[in-house]
């Protein structure tokens, strides 16, 4: 069962005890500008409302997964009104995301950046095609993680190695993403075969069980989480103003490679 139209930013399918979100900016490499975001907090709270559904698999059309924030669109904001509104927006869909009371899978193919990378960490599980590439480069444009990545990555790897992470920027392929802990997946076929491979195997298990589980963490840990969205929140405000990041944005229109001093 389909419930968008082709030209909706994202689209939702539901099969059985499945549903499919996938993002749908193909042609901007699925960057998430605010029009999508809401879009996708309003489709997660649909599926959440659907008592038969037990499994959520997101993921991106065409050539990646998502490649973060709409940079284009951060470049028109007017106001620090907007900027907040966009960043609430962003805990809205994160918290919604890591809290639904439905296992969750992020199918990646292609590339999968920045605020792309927050998403995939919200799910349960992260699949990723032999191919695909991650990177959190936040700091190349002299910003910070927001989408709860600190949250999310020093859940995953430890405080130092989220940091080192964070501080670096690099692009990840797959392989050095799994053994990091980054991912917990590979496949060299079929990303969406390989995503319905893992959801036979839960559908097969006590679901409801796995769930309360989830919730039970999810409960336990949404204080923290909620802390960090706001200190994410107020701490890209303040990077926003630095010399940095005004030289991050210039060089990344540029195409060139950025000279940072500090400020």
């Amino acid at each position: 069962m389909n419930t968008s139209s082709p030209t909706d930013t994202v689209l939702l399918k539901v099969d059985g005890r499945v549903a499919t979100v996938e993002m749908n900016r193909p042609d901007a490499l699925n960057a998430l500008n605010k029009e999508m975001i809401k879009s996708l907090v309003v489709k997660l709270k649909e599926i959440n409302d659907l008592d038969d559904i037990d499994v959520v698999i997101l993921t991106g059309k065409g050539r990646a997964f998502s490649s973060g924030g709409d940079i284009k669109s951060m470049l028109t904001l007017d106001s620090e009104n907007d900027f907040f509104t966009i960043m609430d927006s962003i805990s809205e869909l994160i918290v919604t995301l890591y809290s639904m009371p439905k296992l969750t899978i992020s199918a990646i193919s292609g590339a999968a950046a920045g605020l792309g990378v927050s998403l995939a960490l919200a799910t349960d599980y992260i699949l990723a095609q032999e191919e695909s590439k991650l990177a959190m480069n936040f700091i190349g444009i002299g910003l910070i993680p927001d989408g709860g990545a600190h949250f999310f990555l020093e859940k995953r790897l430890g405080e130092i190695k989220a940091k080192n992470l964070i501080w670096e920027g690099k692009v990840h392929n797959a392989q050095s993403s799994l053994e990091m802990g980054l991912i917990d997946e590979i496949t060299n076929g079929d990303i969406s075969e390989a995503a319905n491979t893992k959801v036979r195997e839960w559908l097969q298990q006590p679901v409801q069980a796995m769930i309360k589980t989830k919730k039970i963490l999810a409960d336990c840990n949404r204080p923290q989480l909620l802390k960090i969205l706001e200190l994410e929140k107020q701490g890209q405000r303040k990077m926003r103003e630095t010399k940095d990041h005004l030289e991050g944005i210039q060089a990344f229109v540029e195409k060139r490679k950025p000279s940072f001093t500090g400020k």
